[in-house]
């Protein structure tokens, strides 16, 4: 299946298009001059019908090329077609003995379309194709119509190579700009999250602890969550400066799962079922899985009980990973999880489904009378 090009390659394909249209119209106007000029055709009727062709076909292509969705193999292909056409017409028209073909320049466009399209692979393809087919036409070939098949591989290949590059360029300028984007956006979370809801948390840690009895629980919460969010925001610090960032070409560091998941099995009442061997995963995948697990957890304390019997599954699959936690609770009401996402609770949405989408994986819940069950799956392509 083929890679739509993204945004910022498709607006570099789009200008290629524009002038690409503005090229048809002058070299129409030179095949149409040079033909009047020299007007030695031994059919002039079907000469001229050549040339209307040419007319009407510029005329179609340049509002059809000009949308996106329509630059396919097909209208591709019609253009190419039609420039053969016309070539393999002249001997007709003009005569065996001819020395310059009926489109003349006009084959370029068809060429230049493809190398706009497909890259140099495109251009290269296509200008080799012209190339043959005017040698093929021709019953004397002169040193000039050598030199002209030269100068249609190479500004086929040269241009397609160009086109190819400007399109990568665009990408790697757009996907820059966007992680420039996302580091000023982190900065800014981290800055509210450290001047607002960190120096909540260090309050309620210290009055629980003043204040004693199920305060000083809540203190003790309120005090694990500000190392957690501490802990989140040195880490996106360090992504943000490239104090984390690995070198290019260098394998990402790796964690096992297994050793993330076990010491969740120190929670009461939990059974943690873990793989004989390793089930080794990139350690960010590693950290978001166990942290989803966690979450799973936390709604298993929360809704069914304190202590409440869960159990977490660990299975390498080979081509992906998936981690089961289920419990024997109630199960979730039907339309709960839609209105707690309408209410702005976003435990599930984000803290579950979220992290696993941007994992590339999936999280089906299974839930009913008979309990709950998360099954968490990561292709191990996607990590």
């Amino acid at each position: 299946m083929r890679t739509p090009p993204s945004r910022a390659a498709l607006a570099v394909e789009d200008r290629m298009f524009r002038a690409l249209a503005v090229l048809r119209v002058v070299v129409l106007g030179y095949a149409l001059a040079i033909n009047a000029y020299r007007n030695n055709f031994d059919h002039p009727a079907l000469a001229w019908a050549c040339v209307g062709l040419m007319v009407v076909a510029t005329a179609v292509f340049i509002p059809v090329y000009a949308a996106p969705e329509r630059r396919g193999p097909a209208l591709l292909g019609v253009d190419l077609a039609l420039a053969v056409g016309l070539l393999l017409a002249t001997p007709v028209v003009k005569g065996p003995w001819f020395s310059a073909t009926i489109p003349s320049y006009f084959v370029v466009g068809a060429m230049l379309a493809w190398a706009a399209r497909w890259g140099w692979r495109g251009g290269t393809v296509a200008a080799a194709t012209l190339g043959a087919v005017d040698l093929l036409c021709r019953s004397e070939i002169a040193q000039k119509d050598w030199g002209n098949v030269f100068l249609l591989l190479l500004g086929g290949s040269m241009v397609g190579f160009l086109c190819e590059s400007l399109k990568v360029m665009a990408a790697e300028r757009d996907l820059a700009q966007r992680e420039a984007a996302a580091a000023e956006e982190r900065a800014r979370l981290a800055r509210v999250v450290h001047d607002g809801v960190l120096q909540v948390l260090a309050l309620v840690q210290r009055r629980g602890s003043e204040l004693g009895g199920e305060a000083a629980e809540l203190g003790r919460l309120a005090g694990e969550q500000e190392n957690v969010l501490r802990t989140l925001i040195r880490s996106q610090d360090a992504v943000g400066t490239g104090d984390g960032a690995r070198a290019p070409g260098s394998a990402p560091a790796t964690a096992d799962l297994s050793a993330a998941l076990g010491p969740l099995g120190a929670r009461p009442g939990t059974e943690v079922a873990l793989p004989a061997g390793a089930v080794e995963l990139p350690a960010p995948v590693v950290e978001e899985l166990a942290a989803v697990v966690r979450a799973c957890l936390d709604n298993v304390d929360r809704h069914v009980g304190e202590g409440a019997p869960a159990w977490v599954l660990v299975e390498d699959l080979g081509d992906r990973v998936e981690v089961s936690v289920r419990d024997e609770g109630p199960g979730i009401p039907e339309g709960r999880l839609a209105a707690a996402d309408a209410e702005g609770r976003m435990g599930v949405s984000e803290s579950i489904c979220g992290r696993m989408r941007d994992l590339g994986g999936t999280a089906e819940l299974d839930t009913g009378a008979h309990g709950t069950e998360w099954v968490l799956s990561v292709p191990r392509e996607a990590a």
